[in-house]
């Protein structure tokens, strides 16, 4: 096994989990796992430790705004409330309204379906970001982390391994080449792969601990 691939394994191994099973998500193609994404796109695309944006989006989901219908109908203190649960005070009120204003959104002009959103981009991935974007809170970032995480379940659009992923890479020594690093992946997912090397980029520890372990 080269070098290359024991930090790769190690860090599969370790690390090799989405943000959304992180988040008690099981991703289907289907309309509430596919908001509650999005939801999780949002919060983790702000400047606070991703243990803390997870942990809010599983006390929305707790709180019962699920989904774009539920989430429109619940009053800002709600969601205020359920972010502040999850510790996420830095950013609770600006969230809470872009929360309320994007399931507005995406029920008027989706019907609550992220589905539709995928269909309207009609397979061109440059078209689904922008989308993404005009849904309120979701800039670049948080569409990158949707899409990073969302090809699971929407291969056409896969591999999405983005500049903080290749960060990731970089900071372990890997090269900076989606292609070379799927392949000394092996069977791991793009999506599975992806969200390692974030934790990489994002996560100091995670790099030394997967060097070490290769060492």
């Amino acid at each position: 096994m080269t070098d290359d691939k024991r930090v790769l394994k190690a860090l599969l191994d370790g690390h090799g989990r989405t943000y959304a099973e992180e988040a008690g998500i099981t991703l289907r193609d289907t309309p509430q796992p596919l908001y509650r994404l999005l939801v999780l796109a949002l919060l983790l695309s702000a400047r606070i430790r991703a243990s803390v944006a997870v942990a809010a989006a599983r006390e929305l989901y707790a709180a019962g705004l699920r989904d774009p219908r539920r989430m429109a109908a619940a009053d800002w203190q709600q969601r205020v409330d359920a972010l502040g649960r999850g510790g996420y005070r830095r950013y609770d009120e600006r969230t809470a309204t872009q929360l309320g204003d994007g399931a507005e959104l995406l029920s008027e002009r989706y019907k609550g379906d992220l589905r539709r959103l995928h269909e309207a981009a009609e397979g061109d991935t440059g078209e689904l970001r922008r989308l993404l974007q005009e849904v309120p809170g979701i800039g670049p970032a948080g569409a990158d982390i949707f899409l990073r995480e969302v090809q699971r379940v929407w291969p056409d659009i896969a591999p999405q391994v983005d500049g903080k992923a290749l960060d990731g890479a970089a900071r372990l020594g890997l090269p900076k080449d989606p292609d070379r690093l799927l392949s000394l992946a092996g069977k791991a997912e793009p999506a599975v792969l992806a969200a390692a090397l974030v934790r990489a980029a994002l996560e100091k520890e995670v790099a030394e601990d997967c060097l070490r372990a290769a060492a």
